[in-house]
């Protein structure tokens, strides 16, 4: 069976993680969240699978190749074209994306299923296609159930009795949700829906496929499940993830490594004295990463590989990413630090390196941290107070 995943957007509310990193290649503790979905998908039966690919797409690419290792097999639709020299991602849009594979060839052939790219999902998939069969579907969407007070978070989809797709609402306030039904971008498709979408121009599924189904009165369905959807779209979606993780109300994820203490894990090779340092889970810390004595580290957190914890540091609620030094006296409480980027739990980010802080967050492979500045004290309170207020 045939399965599509969405793998081209830039992913700009999950910046700056998605500076360097393609949001399929987010990792939930060192595995990629598109890992889990090609396990997913492999599981059901689907193992002919395509993937549009434009911003950073070597790193897609690079790692899953052909799939074989992951008992599937991979093809690559890119989009973007070589400006001046340079390769510049030009995504198509989720339903432009589909329109180009059909195109180039008539890949879907038989009913297909298109998952996005970015979200941990444990849904049986061959009971979702035996339902759109049954329906005489020629697209349904899956959907969830939330409390009324998130809808305004979601895209919201009403239906009739008999489940046809009335019309979506995106965000909609509390007050004027027609349903506590959300969109979760997992999709099944019959091949005729290609037929509506143009080729060779943006084309989004959400705001111009599905309107035009309902606008055709289309067989078009939505089926409301009962499953794990962990959606990692923005900054705090991925640190709820993380923790979710961590305390182990995620299904079907574990914490790698090896446990050294209760709630407390650990990848290879990592230094640390325990009787000199304070762990408390959930934690992980990654392979090769040095925990100096008197430094803190208070779960759910996650310190990656390489990194260097130094005296005195606090770690408290966070994620702190591979290659990162905190220097001593450091105290983060609720925040994520990516590279030179530190981001409070709202998504709001500080550049250390612009705002003269990376004496304090640095990169560990630098040969020597920068040199402390005079009034280190003073910017050391500041940063520890942004943290309190956060």
């Amino acid at each position: 069976m045939k399965a599509m995943i969405l793998a081209a957007g830039k992913g700009t509310r999950v910046r700056p993680i998605t500076y360097t990193t393609p949001k399929p290649m987010i990792s939930i503790l060192q595995k990629p969240v598109m890992e889990f979905l090609l396990e997913l998908l492999r599981q059901h039966g689907f193992d002919q699978i395509m993937v549009n690919v434009s911003h950073l797409a070597h790193q897609i690419e690079d790692y899953f190749r052909d799939g074989q290792r992951f008992g599937v097999q991979i093809g690559y639709s890119f989009e973007g074209r070589i400006v001046d020299g340079e390769l510049v991602g030009e995504a198509l849009g989720s339903a432009g994306g589909m329109r180009k594979i059909q195109d180039f060839s008539p890949f879907f052939d038989d009913t297909f299923i298109v998952l996005c790219g970015d979200a941990l999902i444990d849904l049986n998939l061959s009971e979702v296609v035996r339902w759109h069969r049954q329906k005489g579907a020629i697209a349904t969407v899956v959907m969830k159930s939330v409390p009324l007070e998130q809808v305004s978070s979601y895209g919201v989809v009403v239906t009739d009795a008999e489940d046809r797709i009335l019309t979506f609402q995106e965000k909609p306030s509390v007050e004027e949700a027609l349903s506590r039904n959300i969109n979760t971008g997992i999709y099944i498709f019959e091949p005729e829906v290609l037929e509506y979408i143009p080729s060779g121009q943006k084309f989004d599924i959400g705001s111009q496929l599905f309107p035009k189904l309902v606008q055709m009165r289309a067989p078009f369905y939505g089926l409301c499940m009962d499953f794990q959807w962990v959606d990692i779209g923005k900054v705090p979606d991925y640190w709820q993830a993380i923790r979710g993780v961590l305390q182990g109300t995620i299904k079907n994820v574990s914490i790698p490594g090896h446990q050294v203490a209760p709630g407390v894990y650990t990848g290879l090779n990592v230094v640390a004295n325990w009787d000199h340092v304070h762990v408390q889970g959930p934690v992980y810390i990654g392979s090769m990463t040095r925990i100096e004595d008197g430094a803190k580290i208070i779960g759910p957190a996650m310190v990656g590989h390489n990194c260097h914890i130094c005296a005195g540091a606090v770690v408290d609620n966070s994620l702190v990413f591979d290659y990162s030094r905190l220097g001593p006296g450091v105290r983060l409480v609720d925040k994520l630090v990516f590279g030179r980027y530190c981001v409070d739990k709202t998504g709001a980010s500080i550049d250390v390196q612009a705002a003269a802080l990376d004496w304090l967050i640095t990169d560990t492979r630098r040969e020597s941290p920068p040199p402390c500045p005079p009034e280190s004290a003073l910017l050391l309170e500041l940063l520890n107070r942004d943290s309190r207020d956060s």
